[in-house]
């Protein structure tokens, strides 16, 4: 089984008629997800897809005629915000950001709003989630993953798809991929994933993929230590990054000694969370 997406998932994808929406669109479907509408202001009426998926002016009205209950979003960054507060309005209870290069300020007045409304965000600047056999949100291959009991949840996209490409080496199978996003403020964390892994009975095992920067990962050890049954496995990407620049996601960057790889893997392994060196260790930490 799966958290967050599967086989009742009804997806609908905000800026499906651009060339990165309508490509990991058909990509999604040829998955098995099930999209039941797009969303382009301007282009309601047409269809895409094979003329099997309608589009829509606006979230509310694609919501009302399909009945979609998640949504994806492939719009460029001054738009994405909009699109947001728009899926939500709509009473979608889940949206999924792509978008990368959104302003700071503009998801801090997101993450607000998002709060006060109930709705769950993954992302932005995110990879999205996969469920193996029941459904594919976003942009992670489905190729590279089995499904099985594994949990995992990470802040780095190109280190999600070689970590799970390793487990399907081992033949290990993966319950639910979440890939949260890098940027300093973000909606689902750690922490939610973990807190949903722990409730799945069908999750048996837990992989947190962390980075340098912020304290996501320190707080999650937390959690660990007090909440959770099952055991983790870590991995922190950074540990040779120069303090003062920012490494890949906005993220991940170390100032004043603070969100350093050290400090991190410190925090995971005093609780009990064993942590590789390398991506390619994890299958074996899971099996030990």
């Amino acid at each position: 089984m799966s958290i967050l997406i599967d086989k009742n998932t009804r997806l609908l994808v905000q800026g499906i008629t651009g060339g990165e929406g309508i490509f990991h669109s058909r990509q999604m479907v040829e998955y098995g997800t099930n999209i039941v509408a797009g969303v382009t202001p301007g282009k309601g009426g047409e269809w895409v897809l094979d003329s099997k998926v309608p589009v829509f002016d606006s979230v509310k009205i694609a919501v009302d005629a399909t009945g979609a209950n998640t949504s994806v979003i492939f719009v460029p960054a001054r738009f994405a915000a909009d699109a947001i507060f728009e899926s939500s309005d709509a009473g979608l209870n889940l949206i999924v950001c792509i978008t990368e290069g959104i302003p700071v300020q503009d998801m801090m007045q997101v993450r607000n709003y998002l709060d006060q409304k109930g709705s769950r965000l993954v992302g932005p600047n995110c990879p999205g989630l996969l469920s193996p056999g029941e459904s594919k949100v976003g942009i992670i291959p489905g190729n590279i993953a089995i499904a099985g009991t594994v949990g995992v949840v990470s802040r780095s996209g190109t280190l999600t798809y070689e970590v799970l490409y390793a487990l399907k080496r081992e033949n290990i199978g993966v319950s639910t991929c979440v890939g949260i996003g890098g940027d300093p403020i973000n909606g689902t964390d750690f922490v939610d994933c973990l807190r949903m892994f722990e409730d799945d009975p069908f999750t048996e095992k837990i992989i947190l993929i962390g980075e340098i920067g912020g304290s996501d990962e320190e707080t999650a050890a937390g959690f660990i230590s007090q909440y959770m049954t099952k055991p983790v496995v870590g991995f922190i990407a950074g540990r040779t990054a120069p303090p003062g620049k920012r490494m890949g996601h906005a993220g991940a960057i170390v100032e004043g000694g603070a969100g350093t790889a050290e400090d991190k893997i410190r925090s995971l392994e005093h609780v009990g969370v064993r942590v590789a060196n390398f991506p390619g260790e994890i299958p074996d930490l899971l099996g030990n």
